[in-house]
């Protein structure tokens, strides 16, 4: 009776509910914080948070790349209708035993234990579900595993409590990427998330991504561009890349590393390729295309040397010939006018 009146009294005053939770909400530090992050995040000038955490989220960050949008294809198209398809018959089906069956229903039992044509089907039936899910999964980890056509080269080795990156197309540009503290947030920074040194990639580039670690096993994880892959010690391991869209986008170390696992985020901001090159160009480093011209000229330079070299060498055993010749010529001339004197 108790808690008939407590269900009524509730389920008669959402509105008064509804305001004391905002409240409770209110004065509550990490609300309150989120709420502030959220109103710095939308009057900041900065680039566009897209792969970040929301309050009350559920469900998949926004897709920003190829192989993120077939894992959110794959999970609900093939996935959940699977799983609700299953979690529904299984619960009408304890529902049916509960009443079908019970002590009431049923006061004589049968006392049947073996039923061959229920245990094939019982058999069978997951084995096709596998079958179904196995062959897209296969497609999928063939998919986000490399690509033949990478544009670029990022290096990651993960730290305790922190990540290193390296650019070996770019005049090996390097640096490590630090969480901001919570007390150095400036304004449009995300709390726990937010780095000193954010990773800049540029958009439409298909990137290779090298990952290892200098002491424990970690795990680099970006969730609005589906990578996640193991950093080990002692061995690179390979995922790839490709953003779609500019903004900024966030990631955690996903492999529990030790005390300060929680605060080794991941930062990367999308840019243009243009912005990308002007980014670049003030870190130090060279775009490829220049660094590829610069060593084609030097290898041209060096195939041409040989080559006036050996028209030198040429010229150099031609000119005693020539002098030769002309000596002849010369003898040949004087000896008839002797001969008439």
């Amino acid at each position: 009776m108790t808690i008939a009146r407590l269900i009524s009294f509730l389920s008669s005053r959402p509105a008064a509910l509804a305001a004391a939770a905002a409240a409770v909400m209110a004065t509550t530090p990490a609300f309150a914080q989120a709420d502030a992050e959220a109103a710095a995040a939308a009057t900041s000038g900065a680039s566009e948070i897209i792969g970040a955490p929301k309050d009350w989220g559920i469900g998949f960050q926004p897709s920003a790349s190829p192989v993120k949008h077939e894992m959110v294809a794959f999970h609900n198209n093939l996935l959940m209708p699977i799983i609700t398809g299953t979690t529904i018959f299984v619960m009408l089906l304890l529902l049916y035993v509960m009443l079908r069956f019970n002590a009431r229903a049923n006061p004589k039992p049968s006392k049947t234990t073996h039923n061959t044509m229920l245990e094939v089907i019982w058999t069978l039936v997951p084995v096709i579900i596998l079958v179904i899910v196995v062959i897209p999964s296969m497609k999928l980890l063939y998919m986000a595993d490399k690509t033949a056509d990478a544009e670029m080269t990022l290096n990651i080795k993960g730290f305790q409590w922190y990540w290193g990156y390296q650019y070996p197309d770019h005049g090996d540009i390097e640096f490590n990427a630090y969480m901001v503290p919570e007390k150095d947030l400036k304004e449009g920074q995300v709390r726990l998330l937010s780095t000193d040194n954010p990773v800049v990639l540029p958009i439409d580039t298909n990137i290779r991504l090298l990952v290892t670690a200098n002491d424990v096993i970690h795990s680099f994880a970006m969730p609005a561009l589906g990578v996640k892959i193991d950093a080990v010690p002692g061995r690179t391991n390979e995922t790839w890349t490709r953003i779609e869209k500019v903004g900024t986008y966030f990631g955690q170390c996903s492999e529990i590393c030790g005390i300060n696992h929680g605060f080794m985020p991941i930062e990367i901001k999308a840019v243009t390729k243009e912005d990308f090159a002007n980014w670049v160009a003030a870190q130090g480093g060279k775009m490829p295309t220049a660094e590829a011209e610069a060593t084609e000229g030097t290898a041209q330079a060096a195939e041409a040397a040989p080559a006036a070299d050996a028209a030198a060498s040429a010229a150099s055993e031609e000119a005693p010939a020539a002098d030769a010749a002309a000596a002849d010529e010369t003898a040949s001339e004087e000896q008839p006018a002797e001969a008439a004197q």
